[in-house]
């Protein structure tokens, strides 16, 4: 249960971090606060897009849907059952791939890193260890 409350508490975390992303590659708001002038060449490079929509956009979808399977998760009818640990591990499992992809391309290929992406990698890296903790626990 505090499992579940932690990574519902981290995700709503990395929503706003992605949402915030989001809303600077859509011109909707200015420059971004970053402090090292590295997340501008993160969010400008080719690899900020995927399939025509910006990657932070996918970030606003995966932690929301996390969010949901949390948030649903404590909630008194499922409490006891496991479809929500499963659910949980599933879905950070694909945001800790997508994670990690993402941070080897910063590093590797853009030789840039963003603060805000590699904050809302390590989020994405605790929810993920979080669920997989939670699922081994009631093997």
């Amino acid at each position: 249960m505090r499992r579940r409350q932690t990574i519902a508490i981290l995700a709503l975390v990395g929503l706003f971090i992605a949402l915030y992303l989001w809303m600077h590659k859509m011109g909707w708001i200015g420059e971004l606060q970053c402090g090292t002038g590295s997340c501008e060449i993160v969010q400008a490079s080719k690899y900020a897009e995927l399939f025509g929509f910006p990657v932070a956009f996918y970030g606003v979808i995966g932690y929301a849907v996390i969010f949901a399977a949390a948030l649903a998760g404590v909630q008194p009818a499922w409490r006891a059952v496991r479809g929500p640990d499963l659910a949980l591990v599933a879905l950070s499992t694909v945001g800790f791939a997508f994670t990690m992809y993402l941070v080897s391309v910063s590093l590797f290929v853009i030789h840039a890193t963003c603060r805000w992406c590699l904050a809302s990698a390590a989020i994405m890296t605790t929810i993920w260890l979080l669920s997989i903790s939670a699922v081994r626990r009631t093997v």
